[in-house]
């Protein structure tokens, strides 16, 4: 059982909650509902006594986890004076973060997939035997289209292995590591994958781009604005629970279900 400033949180209570707060087992769900319903009394009682009444005499005993929030935002409101980012604080992470305002790079590719199964050792090292040998026959001038048709097991066999243009994460890790830092031209060595082994050739390629100052500024000041949100209703939150009696349990606002989505 659980108490904040004398109000009972019964263990039937808690197992009721837990629904709304699934968990990798059953104690993290235990916590994280009882966690949600300790914070939402508080929330309540603090609302009580500033006469916040749209969300607090609503007949039930406890707060869903969207009248928790709004009533939260009502309170932030009220009582917590949240900053915004200042220009010279958005300049200085863009600055200090330029890699992460980049445009993704872009390559347009042909590829031929020899298929091998995982787990078949054999057919593994003839697909890669074969493999070299188209790669030596490309280099002596052999038409990429044609062996495509020939040898390829992918649908794009029929587009004479063509892939058209490419982003990063729109094909397999072990295929994108390579194939994105290959330069334009034929890669000269087979690309093994989770299908087989790949011959490609880069017909395109065009690294990502800085993006100016004043393209990310507003994605920026958001970013920040929410992390000092963030930061303040962690607080606020702790405030409340330094204030109140609460026996039966230890809260960690840092790891609050309802901190975590806000």
């Amino acid at each position: 059982m659980i108490t904040v400033n004398n109000h009972t949180i019964s263990e039937s209570d808690i197992l009721h909650e837990m629904q709304y707060h699934p968990a990798n087992d059953h104690r993290a769900a235990m916590v994280n509902a009882a966690e949600s319903l300790i914070i939402g009394e508080l929330l309540q009682q603090r609302a009580s006594r500033l006469k916040l009444t749209d969300h607090v005499n609503n007949g039930s005993s406890t707060l869903s986890e969207q009248q928790q929030n709004d009533l939260l935002n009502q309170l932030i409101k009220k009582e917590v004076f949240i900053p915004t980012a200042t220009e010279q604080e958005c300049k200085h992470y863009y600055n200090q973060n330029k890699a992460k305002f980049t445009t993704p790079p872009l390559i347009a590719a042909r590829h031929i997939l020899l298929a091998a199964p995982h787990e078949d050792a054999h057919a593994r090292a003839t697909a890669f035997t074969l493999a070299e040998h188209i790669i030596a026959t490309l280099v002596q001038g052999a038409d990429f289209s044609e062996l495509a048709k020939l040898h390829s097991k992918c649908d794009s066999a029929t587009l004479g292995g063509q892939l058209g243009q490419l982003s990063k994460g729109q094909t397999v890790s072990e295929f994108e590591r390579p194939v994105f830092s290959a330069d334009e031209g034929l890669i000269n060595y087979p690309i093994e994958t989770r299908f087989g082994y790949h011959i490609v050739y880069v017909d395109f390629k065009e690294d990502g781009k800085q993006l100016p100052y004043e393209a990310v500024k507003l994605r920026i000041q958001n970013y920040l604005n929410k992390k000092v949100e963030r930061k303040a209703i962690a607080q606020y939150i702790q405030l409340l629970i330094a204030d109140a009696k609460i026996e039966g349990f230890d809260v960690n606002v840092s790891s609050s279900p309802l901190v975590q989505k806000l």
